[in-house]
Parts: C-alpha cells; structure tokens; sequence
C-alpha cells in the first residue's frame, strides 16, 4: 500500500478485506458475497489514528447539514477523529500552468482532525462507493454543499458519505464557546478542544490520510463496510483545494479514485500559505493531461475563473457547465436540510421558480430573489455517471459549453428573456418560467456571499402567455425538454418523473 506496507502486510491485508466482503456482500446492493470483487487496494499516504469521537453535547457540528433525522432514510451519522503527521508540500519544479507538477514533502508536523460519516444501516444497502467531501469553510465554518446538491441520490443508490475538516478554519471555529467575534455560531469545546491543525500547506496530506483511513480503516469508519471505490469532491474553496491536489499530491498519495471539482475557480489554493513560505498557482491552472483517474468538474454561470480555465475533455476528464446555475442557490440554502426524496420536494423546487426568495436565511436577505435553477438535479446525474464510470469504464456524456460573448469580462449570449444559451440544458431553461441567471445578483444585499447566489425573475402572466397559449402547450414543452435531459444523461429517470409531474400539476395557465 505504498512505502510505508510491506508485501506480507499487504497480502494479509488483501484477504482480510476479502473476508469481510464475503460477510457483508457491500459491493453494490445487487452482488451477492461470492460474486463481489475485492477492493483495490491503493494508497500511499501515512497511516493515521482513528477513534470514535466523545465528549461534550456528542453532536457533529456541520453547518447547513441535514435537519432531518437520517435514520428516517436508512442512514447513521458518526463522528471520529483521526490524529497523525502530516507533510506538507514543496514543488520541485516551477509550478506551470499545465499542472503537471511535481512536489516533494518536508516539514512534517502534528494534526489531529475529524471526519463525519453519514453511512447506510444496512449493510445489504452500501453500493460500494464512498464519497470523500472536502468540508467547504468560505464561511467560517465546516459546510457541505455537496451533500446538500447531491444527497437525494447518494441515499436513495446507497453510497457512504464522509465530511473531512482539512483546512484549520473549521477546526477553529468547532471549540467556540459562544457566538461572538470570529464565532459565527457556538462550537464545543469539551468535545473538540483536543483537535489541532498546523495550517493549511498541511491540508493536503490530511485529505489523503483521511482517504487512506477510510479505505484501511473500513472495520471501524465504515461499521464494517467494504469500500470498492472512494470519490473526492469539494465546492467553491475546496474545488480550488481540489485542483491543487489533483495535480500535486494525488500523484504522491494515489488515494481517490475520482473527482469532483465543483465551481473551482481559475487557479488552484496555494501549495503552501503562512506560517510557512507563499507558493501560489499560476492563474489559469488546468488539470494535468496524464490523469490516472477520472476528474469531473461541474461549472455554474458565475464561476468566472472556472470558464477562464476551460479545458476539452479528454479520457479521464469531463468538463459540465450547466445553464441556469449559480454558484450556490435556494435549494441548497433552504431545501436541501429537509429534502427527504420525496416528489412533492421536486414539486416545492418548482414553486420556487415562480415565488423566489431574496431572503434565504434569518441571517441575511439578497438586494433581489436568488436562483432557483436545477443545479441538485444534474449533481445527481453526475455522481451516478460517474460511479458508472468507475464501474463499467462506461464515460459520462460530454456536455456543450454554455455560449459566451467574451470571457473577461464574462457575457454570456441568451435568449429574448435573458436564459442563457448552450451548456447542459433542462427544462428550467428550455421551457422556462423565470429569467434563471448565476450573474445579475445586485449590489445591497446584507450577505456577504449574495453575488454568488445569482436571480432568478419570474415570468409574468403574459410573458406566459405568449410562450405557450395554454397550460397544455406549457406541459408538452416541459415534457419535451424534460425528456432531451434524461435522454442526454444529464438528469437522472427517478427526477426526471417528478420533475414532469411538478409540471404537470402546477398552475401555469392553468
């Protein structure tokens, strides 16, 4: 498993695995304990020190996470900590804008961190996939909008999913005392005042080992279930994180299998920040082009940096950019927390098109009403292509890129109502209700974040009218364009059924 397991160890290693695999039959909810393959093993980063985590109120602390209750969907949350050394990370080489970089570790110092596991309660339920999110701290504060945009279909298809707390942000703000001055809610101390960050150079040794803890830890992260394949994914900050690590340390660690690069921006976080020496990344950083595993990047309309860095696709890499997004939206600061799968949530998705919020939270309100576009819905489909991918070898669909005027400053072209043109499309944008945008978020909102949360203007009665004549004519193009996702590969079937019957039932000329 890397320098430090030797070829006994590895081999007894091997056969414990596949022992446990015969015991739980985890390989993808289908395969029955004879027929699974045994994991890959795979990994070179240091082994860590795991333990359950204990003490203080025994609750996770993760910001905008699930506010129902997980056993409801077949699910358990842990937390554990894990402790070790980690290395940071010195190029070897100028850092180049192709990425294809080559680093070398030194100064290595102590960590200790946590990792929060939502993970199916029956065995027979695990697909075999682990998703690794690289926990986002734009706010101060561990967050995790992936498994806010993709968790409908990461339980429903059965995965594991694990939060890591990488950067010392996050750990920082878990032994608050109290709200205050660089407090934005009230941590515990008696539960996380051990956990100890060296900085954030050291980030990405941490996510390796985080990686390597749960594929050689599997008995205790896990309860039991045998990982076949561990994903990395990371929005906004961590995407940037993300596209350091793909390049730098994941040739080192060899720990992922794959990647999603959410709403990176045009370069990649700093190799290494205070207290040690600056190394930063060029601007624009693009993926390596010998990639050994496969990266997914997903690109909203205001992720600015992120069409700046365009790349083609190519064998292992996939570039979506999705028309109608925004760089975060209504559904993943107000609905994700209670979106339990349930068709009627899809329909409150679409009710959001026509009575968007300005005030998303009790915390803040926007100068104008958020987007509300479809984003959730194509996340899902990416992470079920993708999964696909690593199983059959089968790529995802390569996607049209959304069509702009110039790129600095970004304009992009749209429509007679201001929609924007190319891209992956959905009916959100193919048979609209509302103007959709990432851009347009004006200026006197009270939250620090409202440029990134895009518009959304909702159709009138007679833009309505003239669009469609009838609520008839208004379904048939729904459906149309519904079906032109689905058959694209860019929204799942499941969605696809209750996103027609949103509109089926909605009051649209009706």
């Amino acid at each position: 498993m890397g320098s430090h397991m030797n070829t006994p160890i590895r081999c007894l290693y091997t056969a414990f695995l596949a022992l446990l695999l015969t015991i739980t039959a985890c390989s993808n909810g289908n395969d029955s304990p004879s027929t699974a393959e045994p994991p890959e093993v795979r990994g070179n980063a240091a082994d860590a020190t795991v333990s359950p985590a204990s003490g203080g109120n025994g609750v996770a602390l993760v910001f905008g996470h699930a506010a129902f209750d997980l056993a409801e969907v077949g699910y358990e949350q842990l937390e554990f900590f894990v402790e070790g050394t980690a290395d940071a990370y010195t190029p070897v080489e100028p850092l180049t804008s192709d990425g294809k970089w080559t680093v070398s570790a030194f100064s290595p110092a102590f960590y200790k961190t946590r990792l929060i596991v939502n993970r199916p309660t029956d065995p027979d339920k695990f697909n075999g996939s682990v998703i690794v999110e690289w926990f986002n701290v734009s706010g101060g504060v561990d967050a995790s909008p992936d498994w806010q945009h993709m968790h409908v279909e990461l339980i429903r298809a059965g995965y594991a999913w694990v939060g890591v707390s990488a950067q010392a942000v996050g750990l920082a703000q878990l032994v608050c005392p109290t709200v205050g001055p660089g407090c934005r809610a009230a941590g515990d101390p008696l539960r996380y005042g051990s956990l100890m960050h060296p900085g954030d150079s050291y980030s990405y040794d941490i996510f390796s080992q985080a990686g390597q803890a749960i594929r050689n830890q599997a008995p205790l992260v896990l309860g039991g279930l045998v990982p076949q394949r561990v994903i990395a994914v990371g929005e906004s900050q961590s995407a940037g994180r993300l596209t350091t690590y793909i390049n730098a340390a994941h040739p080192v660690a060899d720990v992922y299998d794959a990647f999603v690069v959410h709403s990176r921006s045009g370069a990649g976080s700093p190799l290494t920040q205070p207290p040690l020496a600056i190394v930063s990344t060029p601007s624009p950083t693009y993926f390596r082009d010998d990639l050994t595993d496969p990266v997914m990047v997903f690109t909203n309309e205001n992720d600015a940096g992120a069409i700046a860095a365009r790349q083609e696709d190519g064998p292992l890499y996939r570039l979506w950019e999705v028309a109608g997004t925004a760089h975060f939206d209504q559904y993943g600061l107000v609905q994700a927390q209670n979106d339990t799968g349930e068709p009627e949530t899809v329909a409150q998705w679409f009710d959001t098109m026509r009575n968007p919020t300005s005030d998303p939270s009790a915390g803040f309100s926007c100068a104008a009403p958020i987007n509300t576009g479809p984003a959730t819905f194509v996340m899902r489909s990416l992470i079920h292509s993708l999964n696909s991918w690593l199983i059959d070898g089968t790529p995802p669909p390569s996607a049209a890129r959304l069509e702009t005027v110039s790129i600095s400053p970004l304009v992009y072209k749209a429509d007679a109502f201001g929609n924007v043109l190319g891209g992956i499309r959905t009916p959100a944008v193919d048979a609209p209700v509302a103007r959709i945008n990432g851009l347009g978020q004006p200026a006197g909102g009270t939250g620090v974040f409202c440029f990134l949360f895009g518009i959304t203007v909702p159709f009138t009665d007679e833009q309505l009218s003239g669009l469609y004549q009838s609520h008839e004519n208004f379904v048939s193009a729904w459906s149309a364009a519904t079906q032109s996702a689905l058959q694209g590969g860019f929204i799942l079937k499941e969605d696809a059924k209750n996103i027609q019957a949103a509109a089926d039932q909605s009051s649209i000329l009706n």
